[in-house]
C-alpha cells in the first residue's frame, strides 16, 4: 500500500490537574491514507477531539510521534510547523463560538490566506467567490455576519474556511453534533463530495455511530483514552468483539420494529482517567471482566483488519 498521509505511533496527551495526571490520550497509534476517512466514536470525554487536536499540533504531544507524509512533524517548529499546518486543518464542532463574530464571512474564510500567502484585494475576493460556492455559500451573503446565519450555513463558513489553503488531511471534530438532523445530512453529504472532488483524508471524531456509518472507510473505538477497538466500517456492525462497543450499538436507535436490538445497561463506577491503574479500564462497568482484565491489555488483531483490546473477546463472542 502507499505511505500513509498521516501516521501516528503510540501517541501520548497527558495533562497535569488537581490529584494527579489526566490520561487523555494514552499510546494511539493509526494510519490513515489520501482519501480515507477514519471515524473516532466513544463516548463524552474519552479523549476523542484531544487526539484530533495533538494530531494537527493543537496541542503538544507528551510523548510519541506524528508523522505527516512520511515526515516527523512532532516537533518541528516555525516554517516546517507553518508548512505543516497548511496540509492539516479543523473544523470545529461548534459553528457558533468558532468564528469572529465581528468579522464579516468573506474575510473569516480567506483569514487563513491573509498569513500562510501573499495575495492582493482582488485575488482574496475571487479566492473567497471561489469557496463560498464550493461549499454552496450564496454570494449575497459575503458581508454577512456570523449571527444572521443559521446554523447549517454557519459550519459551511468553517468548512470553506478549512479548505481556503487546500489541505490534504482535515480533523472534523464532531462537525455536526451542534446542527439540527435535517442539517446534519447536507452538511455530510457536503463532506463526502468535497473529500470525492478534492481527495482528502479525514479524522472523523463523533459520538454517533450512525453518522460514522455513513462517511467513514474505518473506525476506531476510544475509551478513556486508549483505542479498545479497530475494524472497517462495516464489519463493527457485523462483528463487534469488544464488550464497550458492543454496549455503544446497543445504544444506537433503530427503525427495525422487528428486530430490535436489546440495551446494554452498564453498571458499576466510570474509571477515573486520573493515574488510572494498569489493566482494562473498562473493567469496572464490563458484565464479563474477571481477574485477569486486572493485566495491561494490548491492542491485538483478531481477525484480518480487526484489532480488539480485550484478553477475553474468544470467551464471550
Amino acid at each position: 500500500m502507499d505511505q500513509p498521509l498521516i501516521e501516528v505511533k503510540n501517541l501520548k496527551k497527558y495533562f497535569s490537574v488537581r490529584g494527579g495526571t489526566n490520561h487523555a490520550v494514552d499510546d494511539i497509534s493509526l494510519t490513515i491514507h489520501k482519501g480515507e476517512t477514519i471515524g473516532i466514536v466513544g463516548e463524552s470525554g474519552c479523549g476523542k477531539s484531544t487526539l484530533g487536536r495533538t494530531i494537527i499540533r493543537l496541542q503538544e504531544a507528551t510523548d510519541g510521534q506524528v508523522f505527516l507524509e512520511g515526515k516527523d512533524i512532532t516537533h518541528v517548529e516555525g516554517r516546517e510547523l507553518k508548512k505543516a499546518r497548511e496540509k492539516m486543518q479543523i473544523i470545529f464542532q461548534d459553528p457558533y463560538s468558532s468564528l469572529n463574530p465581528r468579522m464579516a464571512i468573506a474575510s473569516a474564510i480567506t483569514e487563513p490566506l491573509k498569513y500562510a500567502r501573499k495575495l492582493s484585494k482582488t485575488s482574496l475576493k475571487v479566492e473567497s467567490e471561489r469557496l463560498m460556492d464550493l461549499v454552496g455559500i450564496e454570494d449575497r451573503l459575503r458581508d454577512a455576519y456570523p449571527n444572521e446565519l443559521d446554523g447549517g450555513r454557519r459550519q459551511r463558513v468553517g468548512i470553506a474556511r478549512a479548505l481556503a489553503l487546500n489541505p490534504a488531511f482535515i480533523v472534523c471534530d464532531e462537525p455536526v453534533s451542534a446542527l439540527d438532523v435535517s442539517i446534519q445530512a447536507q452538511v455530510l453529504n457536503l463532506l463526502m463530495d468535497l473529500q470525492e472532488q478534492m481527495g482528502m483524508a479525514y479524522l472523523f471524531v463523533t459520538h454517533d455511530l450512525s453518522v460514522v456509518r455513513l462517511i467513514a472507510d474505518s473506525i476506531c473505538v476510544m475509551y478513556l483514552g486508549q483505542m479498545v477497538e479497530k475494524c472497517g466500517a462495516k464489519e463493527i456492525f457485523r462483528t463487534t468483539l469488544h464488550p464497550y462497543t458492543k454496549a455503544l450499538l446497543s445504544a444506537v436507535p433503530s427503525t427495525d420494529l422487528d428486530h430490535p436490538m436489546k440495551r446494554i445497561k452498564l453498571n458499576g463506577e466510570l474509571t477515573s482517567p486520573i493515574n488510572p491503574k494498569p489493566g482494562c479500564r473498562f473493567a469496572a462497568r464490563c458484565p464479563y471482566a474477571m481477574e485477569q482484565c486486572m493485566e495491561p491489555q494490548v491492542l491485538e488483531e483478531a481477525m484480518p483488519g480487526h484489532f480488539v483490546s480485550c484478553c477475553r473477546y474468544k470467551e464471550i463472542n
